[in-house]
């Protein structure tokens, strides 16, 4: 009877120990699938075509119409038409003035929210603005130009490397003050009288 009831008591014994045994056991985390590197708990970041911003190597959204070309402080208003006065009244107080050769920003003429900056020979003003001549650099001798739209100007501080350069007088430039990068120099009277002589030709300039 004893070795019945000890037989019994040992089986009882082994069957809590499997059972304690199991109970304390850690549960196995499910790891995360191959490929997988998001951390347990975070949210996956959004694939690389879903991402808001310009894709890599396309070109910059151009500005919409009438915003203000780079380096201009409010949008271009058009090149200057009709009739003005031509004025020679350069004057050493730090102020752009009609007669000096300065540097600003000008818009393309086929795209006015674009432009480059450039040397401009100042001619007059009107309504708050500059008017401006633009100098290029470029020899227009030889080309289809009409024998009004340039006139040769010679060399001058505006330009470093001493080139001769031209004045073009096909455009008349509305400049606002607030724009002018800086001053060039100061164009002689001599060679002033001779592009006002053709803006009085070519555009009835007073």
């Amino acid at each position: 009877m004893a070795s019945t009831l000890d037989r019994v008591l040992g089986l009882l014994r082994s069957a809590a120990e499997v059972f304690l045994g199991t109970s304390k056991r850690t549960p196995t985390r499910q790891r995360p699938r191959s490929g997988s590197s998001t951390a347990p708990g975070r949210r996956p970041a959004p694939p690389a075509s879903t991402k808001t911003g310009t894709r890599p190597g396309a070109s910059a959204p151009r500005p919409a119409p009438g915003a203000p070309a780079t380096g201009l402080s409010s949008p271009y208003p058009g090149d200057f038409q009709g009739t003005g006065t031509v004025r020679y009244a350069p004057a050493p107080d730090g102020n752009p003035d009609p007669g000096e050769v300065v540097w600003t920003w000008v818009p393309y003429e086929e795209d006015y929210t674009r432009g480059k900056d450039r040397p401009v020979l100042l001619v007059g003003a009107a309504k708050g603005r500059l008017l401006g001549l633009m100098l290029t650099s470029k020899d227009h001798s030889n080309d289809h130009r009409g024998d009004n739209d340039y006139v040769d100007l010679g060399t001058g501080p505006w330009d470093k490397q001493g080139r001769e350069s031209e004045v073009k007088l096909d455009r008349i430039l509305q400049i606002d003050p607030r724009d002018i990068r800086r001053e060039g120099s100061v164009l002689d009277a001599r060679r002033f009288d001779t592009v006002a002589t053709g803006l009085r030709s070519r555009h009835g300039w007073r």
